[in-house]
């Protein structure tokens, strides 16, 4: 199994969005956790919608501080993946274990606009993120291969989708 951590700068959408869909796919083969560097303190209501219209469990997704898991007795991470820009170069801890790493950039779709404009957003994320996702989860390697899974996730690249 995997512990793997989603890091973002809020904590509200995009990481949150990766550690449902990583959660629900990977069918316990993947712990997931996200977290931000500065924590919104609340989950975006559009996640949480899209979520559910999804199908994915959204009981316990709540917006935390990275430093959650860089304290004493934190679950160790074997895999840390940023999702916005803020957060790949914001000064990240050292994480226990020096686990594997990776940037999936995905715009981020919590903005101020009008409702229709977030929502496309928000489905636009979401089917970049599930598509790294599952090209993480269908790999033919061991997640215990940290050379093979750090190779990988440096080769997955978020699609650039347009949604109609």
């Amino acid at each position: 199994m995997l512990n793997a951590l989603v890091l973002c700068t809020g904590n509200s959408a995009r990481s949150i969005l990766l550690e449902a869909i990583l959660r629900d796919r990977s069918r316990g083969r993947i712990t997931t956790h996200s977290a931000g560097s500065h924590p919104a303190g609340r989950v975006h209501p559009e996640a949480l919608a899209l979520l559910n219209r999804k199908g994915h469990a959204t009981k316990g997704l709540r917006s935390k501080s990275w430093d959650e898991f860089g304290q004493a007795g934190a679950v160790q991470m074997g895999l840390v993946i940023t999702v916005c820009g803020n957060a790949a170069e914001a000064g990240c801890p050292i994480w226990p274990g020096n686990p594997v790493t990776a940037h999936w950039g995905v715009a981020d779709p919590a903005f101020d606009g009008p409702r229709a404009a977030v929502a496309t957003a928000f489905e636009q994320a979401y089917a970049q993120l599930y598509d790294c996702a599952d090209r993480l989860i269908c790999a033919d390697i061991s997640f215990d291969d940290t050379a093979s899974l750090q190779q990988l996730v440096t080769q997955i690249v978020p699609p650039q989708l347009v949604l109609v």
